[in-house]
C-alpha cells in the first residue's frame, strides 16, 4: 500500500501543474520545519538544566495539544484514532528519549544522531516493498563512522547516545507510518490526536516530578511555549500536510538540514563547537545522507 501511495505521488507531481507547486510549497514548508528543528536541540538542551525531561516533555506537549484540541473531535472514526494513536506513541518515544539523551551530550552531538533518520529511513525499504540499493549501506557506513568520531571526541560512548540512537529509530519508524498515512485524513484531526496522545503520556510519566517543579516550569515559560506551540504543534502539523506531496525520499534528503542548522544555533545560544574530529565525522553524516538519497 505505501509503495503504491509513493508511485502515486510521484505520478502526480510530474504531470500536473498543480501538484508541482504543491510539491514545490511542500518542500518550503519541510525546510522551514528542519529550521524550527535546529532550534530545538540547544533550546532544550538549555531547558534540562533545571527541569527534568519528563516534565519538560509533558508540559511542551500539553502546550502544543491545548492549541490544537478543538480539532480533536471534528470528523473522528475508529481508523484515524487508531493511526494517530500509534504516530503519537512513535512520537512521545522520539521525544522523550531525545530529551533524556540531552542531560549527558552536547546538542549538536544529539543533532547529527538523530539525523541519522534519513539513513534509516531506505535502510527500511524492504517495509515498503522497495529495493535497497548498495549505495544505502556505504551511506550508513560513513555516516555511522561520522557519529564515532563526533562520540569520540567527546570521550567514550556515552548512555545519552544510546537514548538518541533510540530517538532516531523511533523516529525514522513515525516518517514511515506518516508518509503511509497522512492522505487519509484531515491533517488538524490527525495533529491533534497525536499531541493529545503525547501529552497524556508525558504527563503519566511525569507525575512524580511535576508538582514539585512549578517553578522551574516558571522560569522556562518562554521557552516551553516556544517548543509547545511552534516547535512541536507547528512542525507536526505542517509534515502532515507536507508530506501529502512530497515524496518520503525527498523529505528525508531533506531533513539532512536539521544537524546543519543544529550545529549553528547550538554555537549561537550555547557556544557549543565541533573539534577537528567533530568536524570530520559532521562531514561524513553529512555525505552519507545526501548519499543515501541521491539518485532517488
Amino acid at each position: 500500500m505505501a509503495s503504491v501511495i509513493l508511485n502515486r505521488k510521484i505520478r502526480c507531481i510530474m504531470v500536473n501543474p498543480t501538484h508541482r507547486f504543491l510539491r514545490t510549497q511542500g518542500i518550503m514548508l519541510l525546510v522551514a520545519t528542519t529550521l524550527i528543528w535546529g532550534t530545538t536541540s540547544p533550546i532544550t538542551k538549555a531547558a534540562v538544566g533545571s527541569l527534568s525531561p519528563d516534565v519538560l516533555t509533558a508540559t511542551r506537549f500539553a502546550v502544543a495539544a491545548i492549541a490544537f484540541t478543538p480539532f480533536a473531535i471534528r470528523s473522528l472514526n475508529a481508523r484515524l484514532v487508531r493511526d494517530a494513536a500509534l504516530l503519537g506513541l512513535l512520537l512521545f518515544a522520539s521525544v522523550a528519549s531525545q530529551t533524556i539523551a540531552l542531560k549527558t551530550i552536547s546538542a549538536n552531538r544529539a543533532a547529527f544522531i538523530i539525523g541519522l533518520d534519513v539513513i534509516l529511513v531506505p535502510l527500511f525499504g524492504p517495509l515498503l516493498r522497495q529495493h535497497v540499493p548498495a549505495r544505502a549501506f556505504l551511506a550508513a557506513g560513513l555516516a555511522f563512522t561520522g557519529i564515532g568520531l563526533i562520540s569520540w571526541e567527546g570521550g567514550a560512548l556515552r548512555v545519552g547516545d544510546l537514548w538518541m540512537f533510540g530517538c532516531t529509530l523511533s523516529y525514522s519508524i513515525y516518517i514511515l507510518m506518516l508518509d503511509a498515512v497522512t492522505q487519509h485524513y484531515p491533517s488538524m484531526q490527525l495533529t491533534a490526536i497525536q499531541l493529545l496522545i503525547v501529552a497524556a503520556l508525558g504527563t503519566v510519566w511525569a507525575i512524580p516530578d511535576l508538582l514539585g517543579q512549578f517553578g522551574a516550569i516558571s522560569a522556562n515559560f518562554y521557552a516551553l511555549l516556544y517548543l509547545g506551540l511552534v516547535a512541536t504543534a507547528a512542525t507536526t502539523w505542517i509534515q502532515a500536510v507536507a508530506q501529502r506531496w512530497v515524496t518520503i525520499h525527498e523529505t528525508a534528503l531533506i531533513y539532512t538540514l536539521e544537524p546543519v542548522f543544529a550545529a549553528v544555533f547550538s554555537f549561537l545560544l550555547l557556544g557549543e563547537t565541533l573539534g577537528t574530529r567533530g568536524i570530520l565525522g559532521a562531514g561524513l553524516v553529512l555525505v552519507g545522507m545526501v548519499l543515501s538519497q541521491n539518485g532517488r
